[in-house]
């Protein structure tokens, strides 16, 4: 809170922003081809979102992560999700120490104290539903219960990656928890020969230690973050007429059929389940407003919301059986024909 008390809200508004932008610039500088996520995360960053990761192995999720970590200062902290997980592994872990006695020390949730700032939890689904309620429970109350003491998180975003290539041995997170995410961020093999090259060929980019560390540490204030982002929130104005938009993008998810939102080949009042949740719409929301910040404006355009809306909500949506195996392709040809065939506010 100290620089926003020592100074006018629109100057830190300001300030912050520049900050955002050139965080977003030194990220995209070691990691290739990911602009479009970078952008995304820094936007979860200030919404103070959680956010689920979709990508395959090796795309580099743990190095943009820490470069990430290193730009908004904090800690670090990791766990890779296994069949034989329990929920105290991640919150404390015991050893034989060379005195032969048993040893307890703190696990990754505990162990940087409130200086943590990112929590990644990969491959969260081979993890078990008792793992997954802890973690969501920390995740909303920011607070846990350990050691006859309470632990303070406020600061804490977690990300979790998702492998949807083996499902043996997998617990798929069901979809009240995908809904306490605020967005799923596709992390993708980059699609350019140029960057394929780099990524290969360029030896900078085989050392991920030395790759992050050209991340110049705390450009922004991690701790300040939380305050940050409420002022970013109570800045940013949305109409009448962008909040009528909302509201039929939202109905819009939910009764498709009814606002001639079509996707080839699919009987559209047979496909939804379940559309967006209201905490998924406000989070949406959310995410718009900050978007619009970064672009320097102080209210929300349909763009802003176009740029975030596929993120923000394909993951909330729960589609009738028959079609839920192709969720994933379903989704995005949902979201992208709901923008395209809701009218905008304005010609």
């Amino acid at each position: 809170m100290s620089a926003i008390l020592s100074s006018e809200p629109a100057s830190f508004l300001e300030d912050s922003r520049q900050r955002a932008h050139r965080l977003m610039a030194e990220v995209q500088s070691v990691i290739v081809g990911q602009e479009r996520a970078i952008k995304l995360m820094t936007i979860a960053i200030f919404a103070r979102g959680h956010v689920l990761l979709e990508g395959d192995v090796g795309v580099g999720k743990t190095t943009l992560l820490r470069a990430i970590t290193r730009g908004i200062g904090g800690q670090y902290e990791r766990i890779e999700g296994t069949v034989d997980l329990m929920p105290n592994d991640l919150v404390y872990h015991t050893y034989i120490g060379e005195d032969a006695r048993a040893h307890v020390e703190p696990g990754p949730l505990l162990r940087s104290g409130e200086d943590l700032s990112v929590f990644f939890f990969n491959e969260i689904n081979r993890a078990r539903p008792q793992v997954h309620a802890l973690m969501l429970r920390v995740m909303a109350e920011q607070t846990i219960h350990a050691f006859k003491r309470e632990y303070h998180l406020p600061h804490m975003i977690v990300f979790a990656d998702r492998n949807q290539v083996e499902k043996e041995e997998s617990f798929e997170i069901p979809s009240a928890a995908r809904d306490r995410f605020m967005m799923e961020i596709p992390i993708l093999v980059p699609s350019s020969r140029e960057s394929r090259v780099s990524l290969v060929f360029d030896t900078r980019f085989h050392n991920t230690g030395n790759l992050t560390s050209k991340v110049t540490t705390n450009i922004l204030n991690h701790t300040e973050l939380n305050a940050l982002s409420v002022l970013i929130q109570d800045t940013v104005k949305a109409s009448a007429i962008i909040e009528d938009y909302t509201i039929n993008l939202w109905e819009a998810t939910q009764h498709p059929a009814n606002y001639e939102v079509k996707v080839d080949g699919i009987e559209m009042d047979q496909l939804i389940k379940a559309g967006a949740s209201p905490r998924g719409m406000a989070m949406m929301m959310k995410a718009a407003k900050v978007n619009a910040w970064l672009m320097g404006r102080d209210a929300v355009t349909p763009e802003d919301i176009h740029f975030v809306f596929h993120e923000t909500i394909a993951h909330r949506l729960v589609f009738h059986s028959m079609y839920e195996a192709r969720r994933t392709a379903l989704a995005r040809e949902l979201t992208s024909s709901i923008i395209r065939t809701i009218d905008l506010p304005w010609p």
